[in-house]
């Protein structure tokens, strides 16, 4: 097995200075001390508001990305609303950097587009930042298009890529592409961190399952995850659960 970028995320408890303020309030970050993280991929999963997009979007920040995602050159802010968790953490890293590192977080990647067209729209000699994205601004392409785009032409490797809700704006057929393309960039010696709620994005074979619902951190297999049971529930009886539920 080879050695990751990040080894494992701690939390520095002495660096809280109030455990009643969010985030430090919520219950997996109360019990956090430390993530290991797979050296292929790692997921978090967990019911709304269980914090893993927030436990995520610290580490990724943390290793020194925008909360609202980009690669580390988009420094940009719209509105400064990520918490202060990545202070309190200490990332342990490899011995080799990635050449590449992302973080594609669904909610704010109209932000990442509208950057990228204001910075092409600025006059110089230098390559459009679109070029690297397929050569077609991100906003004159559906929401998955441009997520497509984004995976099939930004992300080149070897790199460290953290992924917040990527099923948001895909099909389950894109869903299914897009674990292809994790695949690739894998077997280039890529290594992901994602938060999901998606049955499909969470199958990647080789990788590591951190739940968030009991209020720790506890490893967990795929198909013992609550996305996974309740989905397999539906499918298999739809007639059923809907006849419960509108009980």
């Amino acid at each position: 097995m080879r050695s990751p970028f990040l080894r494992h995320a701690e939390l520095l408890r002495e660096r809280v200075e109030d455990w009643e303020a969010y985030p430090f309030s919520l219950p997996c970050v109360r019990s956090f001390e430390r993530l290991e993280f797979h050296p292929k991929v790692t997921y978090l999963v967990g019911e709304n508001g269980t914090g893993k997009s927030t436990l995520l979007e610290a580490i990724a920040v943390a290793s020194g990305l925008n909360a609202e995602g980009g690669g580390r050159s988009d420094q940009f802010a719209t509105k400064e609303s990520h918490s202060d968790l990545h202070r309190a953490l200490r990332l342990a890293r490899g011995t080799s950097r990635p050449r590449d590192t992302y973080f594609l977080r669904a909610e704010s990647y109209y932000n990442v587009a509208s950057h990228i067209d204001e910075l092409d729209a600025e006059p110089g000699d230098s390559p459009k930042i679109k070029t690297y994205y397929g050569g077609k601004s991100l906003h004159e392409q559906s929401h998955g298009e441009s997520f497509m785009a984004l995976l099939v032409h930004r992300l080149y490797g070897p790199g460290l890529y953290f992924f917040d809700e990527p099923e948001a704006a895909l099909s389950p057929m894109r869903q299914l592409a897009l674990l292809r393309r994790m695949h690739d960039l894998v077997l280039g010696g890529s290594q992901f961190v994602i938060a999901t709620h998606s049955p499909i994005v969470l199958a990647y074979p080789d990788a590591q399952i951190w739940s968030l619902d009991d209020g720790h951190l506890t490893e967990v297999a795929y198909a013992d995850t609550s996305h996974v049971r309740v989905t397999r529930r539906f499918l298999g009886d739809p007639a059923s659960v809907l006849a419960k539920l509108f009980r």
